[in-house]
């Protein structure tokens, strides 16, 4: 594809872009702490999807892109290539993880119990109108729980092999700076297991529901039951290079473990920065449906990989909007060439007729 490059124009390109901001207005300190405090799951999105965990610079982004998910991530994920890379943080594993909330929709009576957490699930969607008319809407505290759970859980899919319900788990022994990052390394399939799930974990939350959806709903062949779903804050322990370990802090992680009941129990996993739960479940599906033997178009990791990827499918359906100039014309001067050709070659046989009768 061509593209051609323009010049002049300069005041209106400039005057475009001081309309496009006049609507934010000033934008301050003030503000990104409100979007941050107001828009937890959606600043939460954002920095899954740039992979970059930053929630201040996560919410400066939404509010310098007047909301435009997209723009956003793509200005996060550029500031985060000009960051250095200081050093590799201790691999994190399920029972370190500080949990908020743990469900399964598989079994009742799981270890450490289910806990609901912050969740609308059972909840009924109404529209608080009253606001609009200065009626504020402040919600009810939280009552204290009378036997808090534990602040750590054991691992749901562990117990399973105890149990000999399924052939495995998803352990990898691998060290942090050996792990492959696909932020450095291309995406080569067939896929590392690595690099798919660094894929589906900052892939585009709409991209992997639709084609969850639609592997759950027949085009594939998994209908998958939720093994564990966890929102939790994963401890990020660093190394010093004196070698000592110290805490760098929590960040917000979510985690889905989806179950087939194909065959035999074979496990779907995802996790992401950030709280997304329908993003985790649907990825969660897709990773299983991308490792059966004949998965769908639909399923495959090529298709979901790459159709998933919010900055590069945005930015190639956007970049349609750019000046085409030449290469339009250039299929119009075809069209015109064909038509002419076709109409002299109609003539040249018309007059053959003539002649000949």
């Amino acid at each position: 594809m061509a593209y051609v490059a323009t010049r002049g124009g300069e005041h209106a390109i400039e005057q475009a872009e001081r309309l496009f901001r006049s609507d934010f207005g000033t934008i301050d300190q003030e503000r990104v702490a409100q979007i941050r405090s107001s828009l937890p799951y959606l600043v939460d999105r954002i920095m899954g999807e740039a992979s970059l965990y930053e929630p201040d610079l996560a919410a400066l982004a939404l509010a310098q892109a007047g909301g435009d998910l997209f723009e956003a991530i793509l200005l996060l994920r550029a500031y985060r290539t000009t960051q250095p890379r200081v050093g590799y943080a201790k691999v994190v594993t399920q029972p370190d993880l500080f949990t908020v909330r743990r469900i399964s929709a598989a079994f009742k009576d799981i270890p450490g119990g289910q806990i609901l957490g912050p969740t609308l699930d059972y909840s009924h969607r109404l529209l608080r109108v009253g606001v609009l008319t200065g009626e504020d809407f402040t919600p009810e505290p939280v009552t204290a729980a009378e036997n808090p759970a534990p602040a750590t859980q054991p691992s749901l899919a562990a117990w399973q092999k105890e149990q000999g319900l399924i052939a495995g788990t998803f352990a990898d022994t691998t060290a942090s700076e050996d792990i492959p990052d696909l932020t450095r390394q291309p995406l080569l399939f067939p896929v590392p297991r690595a690099h798919k799930l660094q894929s589906l974990a900052r892939a585009d939350t709409g991209g992997t529901l639709a084609l969850g959806y639609a592997s759950m709903r027949g085009y594939g062949d998994i209908h998958p039951t939720v093994n564990e779903l966890r929102l939790a804050e994963a401890p990020v322990v660093l190394r010093h290079p004196r070698g000592t370990e110290f805490s760098a802090g929590r960040v917000r992680v979510s985690q889905a473990e989806v179950i087939s009941k194909s065959k035999n129990l074979e496990l779907g996993f995802s996790a992401t920065l950030g709280w997304n739960e329908v993003k985790v479940i649907a990825s969660a599906t897709l990773d299983r449906a991308s490792s059966q033997a004949n998965p769908h178009a639909a399923s495959t990791e090529e298709f979901v990989l790459y159709h998933t990827e919010p900055v590069e499918s945005s930015g190639f359906c956007i970049h349609f909007k750019l000046p085409h100039y030449v290469t339009f014309q250039s299929s119009l001067d075809a069209i015109r060439r064909v038509k002419a050709d076709t109409e002299a070659v109609s003539r040249q046989s018309t007059t053959s007729e003539e002649v000949a009768s």
